[in-house]
């Protein structure tokens, strides 16, 4: 059961309400006016609570089903035991999202700006914005409708902020432009400096990067990622992208539409991501990568050469899936000789 600690219930639904927020078809009409309290775990939902059920691997589970309704696929609504309002939905997947936005909801602070913020004379803040305390918004920053900019939050000189953006709890932001609907979650780096250096006389010297970091719309970056701005070019992330916790992303790389980058992943500087490419957990690239849109990329592996567009790749150094899968059969036969 959801913690109404933390998370606002905007509960009880009726199941013709939750029909037809989900888009679901409710077999029994007569239960239309019955009342949800609660979503919950197919093991832990209660005779107030809905479930959704939709594995076929976990079949053996339905009859233990004990909730007061639940939302699965036709094909396995037989399975549901008697008592039990049933809902159809050809994707349950998409209908728990429909109900669990419409349902649950955080806490939302009041529009306001506290006294213990720093906010300088010439920044200029948009209408219904938040800005937590001992937050730091320095000059010439530009921050739209209805943000909310979190406690210990910095952001730098000359920022653009878009409209309806979150800026988790001492995330760092700077030398950036970015676009509307973003959440930048908590303790994240945007826009420090780029690991640039050469060898000059014995001695690593800095080279100054004098780029930026330019956010689409409808981006999220996970809590403590770095995203390093450019040397001279800008380091780009492109609308849609969802980039996990504890990823770093270098100077000058350039992320495509609807991207997806796992936690701790790496990307050396000046790669290049196509629209929709999928990044495992603990991938890494080399620098000065192509990676084409739609190629995906397991965990753990580790890509030194261009990608073409909708390759499936995984190992270290990587290489296309059947080929991997090839390599670990000739492996294990021989390790049994």
């Amino acid at each position: 059961m959801v913690d109404t600690s933390f998370y606002q219930n905007k509960g009880p639904f009726t199941l013709a309400q939750i029909a037809q927020i989900t888009g679901s078809e409710l077999q029994d009409p007569k239960a239309s006016n019955e009342l949800i309290s609660n979503i919950d775990t197919l093991e832990k939902a209660s005779s107030e609570d809905i479930c959704f059920f939709y594995d076929k691997k976990a079949k053996d589970k339905a009859a233990a089903i004990c909730s007061k309704a639940v939302v699965t696929t036709q094909d396995l609504a037989s399975l549901i035991p008697e008592g039990v309002f049933v809902l159809i939905h050809s994707n349950p997947k998409i209908a728990f999202l429909k109900l669990n936005q419409a349902m649950y909801a955080e806490y939302e602070p009041s529009p306001s700006i506290s006294p213990k913020a720093s906010i300088h004379p010439s920044a200029k803040i948009g209408q219904n914005c938040f800005i937590g305390d001992f937050a730091v918004v320095e000059e010439n920053v530009q921050i739209g409708n209805n943000c909310r900019i979190e406690a210990g939050t910095y952001i730098g000189r000359s920022c653009k902020i878009g409209n309806h953006c979150r800026i988790g709890a001492n995330a760092y932001v700077a030398y950036c432009l970015m676009g509307d609907d973003c959440y930048i979650y908590t303790g994240a780096r945007i826009g420090a400096d780029g690991f640039g250096f050469d060898m000059i006389e014995g001695k690593h010297q800095r080279v100054p990067q004098v780029g930026r970091v330019i956010i689409g719309n409808d981006v999220e970056i996970g809590a403590n990622t770095c995203i390093d701005r450019g040397a001279l070019d800008d380091t780009v992330i492109g609308d849609g992208c969802r980039i996990d916790n504890l990823a770093q992303i270098a100077h000058n790389d350039k992320l495509g539409r609807g991207c997806i980058i796992v936690s701790q992943t790496g990307i050396a500087g000046s790669c290049t991501f196509g629209d929709y490419v999928v990044c495992g957990g603990q991938t890494g690239f080399a620098d000065h990568l192509k990676i084409g849109s739609g190629a995906q990329i397991a965990a753990q592996s580790g890509v030194m050469r261009d990608v073409e567009s909708g390759a499936v790749l995984l190992g270290s150094p990587a290489v296309p899936f059947k080929d991997f899968m090839r390599q670990v059969a000739f492996l294990q036969k021989n390790s049994k000789k």
